[in-house]
Parts: C-alpha cells; structure tokens; sequence
C-alpha cells in the first residue's frame, strides 16, 4: 500500500501525510489532541443537524425561531478552521446548541398543540388496512394534515408508519374519519414494509431508505421538500394531486389484517393535568419510579436491550417514551399502578416531545421540592442520529445527569470525549439490561 493511502487526516491542519501533524512539525500527541476538538466539533454539526430538523418544521407552523438560527450561525462560524482550539470553549459552545435544542422543542411543541390541539390518549389498530391507501412516515404533522385536507371525500384510507404514529392523539388530526390506524414500527423496517404495502407511501422528512436495485415499491413512492432518493416522484408546492391518482389506481390493500392495538397520545400537557394523583401516589409509594425509555432506534438484535428493561421494570414503576425507540416494546399492554389508575406507559410523542420528559421531571423537582438529578427518573436511551444527538445536548445543558446510552457510542466520541462526559455528567454506556436494572433501581432506592 502507498505512503498515500496511509495517509491520516487532520481536521483542524485539513491536510493528509503518511504520518498526519508529525510531518508539519507537530508530534502525534498534539494531533491527538487537536482530533479530540475536531470531534467536538463533529458534535456540534450534528447537533445542528438535528437542531434545524426541528427549526424547519417549527417554522412551518409560524414559530419565531430567530435564537434557534443564531445559534446555528455562530456555531457554523465557531467550526470553521483555526477558529478555536480551546477546550472549554468547545464545551460552552455545545451547551449552547442544547440550549438552543430545547429552546426549539418549545417552540415545536407549542406549534404542534397550537395548530393542532392538545393531545390526548387513543387506542388505535396496528397492521390493520383496507381500502385505497396512502402511507405516511416521518415528522411532518403539517404535512400529514394537508394531506387529510386534500384526501377528504376521496374515499382514500390514511396510514402512519413510524414516527406519524403519535398524530393520532391530536384532535385537529383525528378528527378526520379517513385517519385510520398505524402500519409498521421504526424507520427502518421501510424495505420489507414498502414492498407488502400496496397502496401509495409519502416520506415526509428524514429517515429514508434508498431504493434497492430490486426494489417493488419505487413507482408508488413520493417524497416531500427536503426528503429524496433517486427515481421517486416529489410533491411540489403541497400539490396532492398526483399521489392521490396514484393511491386511487392501486388495488385495494390486502395482507394488513392484525388484531393488535396501539395507544399513544400522552402529551406532557396532559400528563401535567394528572399531577395530583401521581403525586399522590409517589408519596403513598405506590409509584416508586419512572423511566425515560427512548430514543432512535437502529436495526440489530442490540435494540432488544430497550425492550428487556421494559419488561422487567416492577409494577410500581411507570414508562415515559417518544420517539421511534419505542416501537421495541409498544406492542405491550404495561397496564396501570397497582391501587391507582395512572398508566405503567406514556407515549410523549415523536423525537421531538422528548422535551415532555424533562417538563414533567421539572413539575416533579418543584412539588417535592428535590434536585431533579435526585428523583427517582431514570433515564435510558437508544442513539443513532442527529436528532438523538440534539435530545443528549439538550438534556446535558439543563444539568441533567446518569443517562445510559447504547446500544453503542457513536463513532465521533473518542475516550477523551467519553471520559469527560463521564467525569461531568455521569454518563455510562449501556451493557447488560438486567444488571443496568439492577443499578438504576439502587439508586432510585
């Protein structure tokens, strides 16, 4: 192999030799040292990443997002070469983009309860369709009630995959008839759904799957706005048009028969209105813990590590999800605390009602007048994205302390990185589910 082939990169230099800063002059340790700031510097860019994910669509709905976007520019600026080459710096700077994360997670979900109503828990079918069909995934509630607008009277069913599901608890939303149940759980379970699916499908933001070369699905796919792969159609300017031909043209769907159902719905403002009577139940201890299970999820076996824990929490705890992680463990009835009526899961919402959690911790922290990071909530969630990148900075920034992650860091975090965010906020990798368990009740204890 060649000296060129060999060659290590460096960020912040932004030149390759066999034997990266060393050639210039410098010796390796300083090139580790200036690699460990230009992973920070990855952090930052994918925390905006996510951060403008919520900024466009908390924009589309009206929200004024001026803060949000000065975070973004300076951050863009603070990232450029030779800016910045301290340490501490770097660390203020991504407490900023957390602040900034749930500054926008206000924003959205005002918008979304604003626009759309507050929600409230439902019921709905899982893998159950008939009918003319549209498939809906992604984020996008603006987009999904557009298109409920432009489908009505059309005798056209509309379905959510992923992380439409929680749409269903909006009453601006559920008041369509034609809005029926969900199909299928995480975004990537796209390929093999896609090719079952008969009907039209729409991806209405991120978490798209290109088309396989073999794929059976491509001439019924439509994207819309940022959203696209090769060979699909877009839908431009909010025209429905064309995907409604297409929906209309297909056979009706077959295959889809389930018995299962799903609930979602418990947006932490209608969690806040049930404060008296969990309360009431903490200081009866009948409620002993709660457990932020959420998250990205990712394909693997690895991900069944969510789905373990839930099931082995004891009855006197309760689940606070969002997210596309929860599609790990959301098939099962968890039931309510014994002697109260207060539901064992809450279903937040999608990615971005992850502020929901700490809202309630908040409320929690205030009542029982005790330091957040001293409640009985644990916090434990699945990684993969940008979004879920944006949530951890969020929650870092608010001070929040003894979050798992796994199923694995993310490749931009080097053990300098990781020992930090060890040393300062108690971070811990995810291992086993049970002897994580076993830890987290401890400490709650």
């Amino acid at each position: 192999m060649s000296n060129q082939e060999n060659a290590m990169f460096c960020y912040q230099c932004e030149m390759s030799a066999p034997n990266g800063c060393g050639s210039k002059g410098q010796d390796l340790g300083t090139c580790g040292k200036n690699a460990t700031l230009a992973r920070l510097q990855d952090l930052m860019i994918f925390g905006l990443k996510g951060l403008a994910a919520y900024r466009e669509h908390a924009r589309e709905l009206g929200a004024n997002t001026t803060a949000v976007d000065d975070v973004i520019s300076d951050t863009l600026y603070f990232t450029m070469t030779n800016v910045n080459f301290n340490f501490d710096q770097h660390i203020a700077q991504l407490m900023k983009i957390g602040q900034a994360g749930v500054q926008v997670m206000d924003l959205l979900s005002d918008a979304h309860t604003h626009a759309f109503g507050i929600p409230t828990p439902v019921r709905i079918s899982q893998n159950q369709a008939e009918g003319k069909a549209i498939l809906i995934t992604g984020h996008n509630l603006d987009l999904l009630k557009k298109l409920l607008e432009a489908t009505e009277g059309k005798g056209i069913h509309i379905y959510t995959h992923s992380e439409m599901l929680p749409a269903h608890g909006y009453p601006e939303l559920r008041k369509y008839p034609h809005l029926k149940g969900n199909i299928g759980g995480a975004w990537h379970d796209q390929t093999k759904l896609f090719s079952k699916w008969q009907g039209a499908i729409i991806v209405g933001t991120n978490c798209i799957e290109p088309l396989k070369e073999r794929h059976t699905y491509g001439e019924r796919l439509f994207t819309y706005k940022m959203v696209g792969t090769e060979g699909v159609q877009r839908i431009e300017n909010d025209d429905f048009s064309e995907v409604i031909a297409k929906a209309l043209s297909l056979p009706e769907i077959t295959g889809f028969e389930g018995q299962q159902t799903l609930v979602t719905g418990h947006h932490y403002k209608t969690i806040l209105t049930l404060a008296p009577d969990i309360l009431d139940a903490i200081k009866q201890q009948k409620v002993k813990n709660f457990f932020v299970i959420a998250g990205c999820d990712a394909p693997g076996k690895e991900g069944n590590y969510y789905r373990e824990m839930a099931m082995a929490l004891p009855q006197d705890a309760v689940i606070i999800t969002s997210s596309c992680g929860k599609f790990r463990f959301n098939d099962v009835d968890f039931g309510t605390v014994p002697g109260t009526g207060i539901p064992r899961y809450l279903d937040l919402g999608q990615c971005n009602d992850s502020n929901g959690a700490v809202h309630i911790a908040l409320a929690l922290s205030q009542a029982l007048n005790t330091p957040i990071n001293n409640l009985p909530v644990a916090i434990v969630l699945s990684w993969l994205e940008q979004k879920a990148v944006i949530i951890l900075l969020a929650l870092f920034s608010l001070g929040i302390k003894n979050i798992y992650i796994g199923p694995k860091p993310p490749q931009f975090v080097n053990q300098d990185i990781l020992q930090f965010l060890i040393d300062n906020f108690d971070l811990h990798l995810t291992s086993d589910a049970d002897k994580d368990l076993e830890i987290l009740l401890k400490k709650a204890a």
